[in-house]
């Protein structure tokens, strides 16, 4: 686990007066911390693009990353199962286009060239700063279960192996993990990896971090792991630092 290279990331963010990462910032800090996320790769073009795609191999996904769009598919900015570079050609000029009219303004910093995910049992992690307890984190079966249901739970971090697997039991939906109706288990270990490296790296960057979605995770058959589909991550603004307000009220007092 490196903290310095989730540090380069998140101080290049703020360092652009940005405190919301997009999904490939957000995902580059969660690989430095060896949380699994898909072999993907930020185009900014389309030459790019074409070379990724051969290099990750076809069927691929597109999707546009922008500060401001950060809702993507309400802004039609994520193409699935593209098949060859004709079709990818296509969708990328499409992309662009739906980003312009979107949001004019827009500030592209590229398109992510991801594989096809095989499909797998959706969960979510999250984080959420409380005020008076500190970060807390928070799982739960994605889709329906977590928007509907609120089938969630939570624990203040850090957390121990302990805690992460009781997290993963006390939810209602724990059956759909567990296996039902002949469906082979969920990889429950691979689940609770997951969730001590999200309590790191809190624990490691709270200064910094003050809200993380990451939703969904496809998790799949026991034994071969699980993968963060998409990831939202929100940093604290940053502190201005003692001796500069010192100095501000200083001169305002002169």
């Amino acid at each position: 686990m490196s903290r310095e290279e989730a540090l380069k990331v998140i101080e290049s963010v703020l360092a652009q007066g940005r405190t919301v990462l997009v999904e490939y910032e957000a995902k580059q800090v969660l690989k430095a911390y060896g949380l699994p996320v898909p072999n993907e790769k930020l185009a900014k073009t389309l030459d790019e693009a074409l070379k990724y795609a051969e290099e990750i191999g076809y069927p691929v996904a597109l999707k546009l990353m922008s500060p401001q769009i950060l809702h993507k598919s309400d802004a039609k900015v994520v193409m699935l199962n593209i098949k060859n570079p004709e079709e990818l050609k296509q969708k990328w000029k499409e992309i662009l286009e739906n980003a312009r009219k979107y949001r004019p303004d827009a500030e592209i910093l590229g398109v992510l060239v991801a594989p096809m995910l095989r499909p797998g049992r959706e969960v979510i992690i999250g984080v959420v700063e409380d005020p008076q307890f500190g970060h807390a984190i928070m799982f739960g079966l994605g889709g329906i279960f977590v928007e509907v249901l609120k089938d969630v739970t939570f624990r203040i971090i850090p957390i121990t192996e302990r805690d992460a697997r009781k997290m993963i039991t006390e939810i209602k939906g724990y059956p759909i993990l567990a296996g039902v109706r002949g469906e082979e288990p969920a990889d429950i270990d691979a689940i609770v990896d997951m969730l001590l490296k999200v309590s790191k790296l809190v624990e490691d960057l709270e200064n910094y971090i003050k809200e993380m979605d990451l939703n969904p995770v496809f998790v799949y058959e026991k034994g071969k792991g699980a993968v963060v589909v998409d990831a939202r991550m929100i940093l604290k603004a940053p502190q201005r630092k003692e001796e500069e307000i010192s100095s501000e009220y200083r001169e305002r007092c002169a």
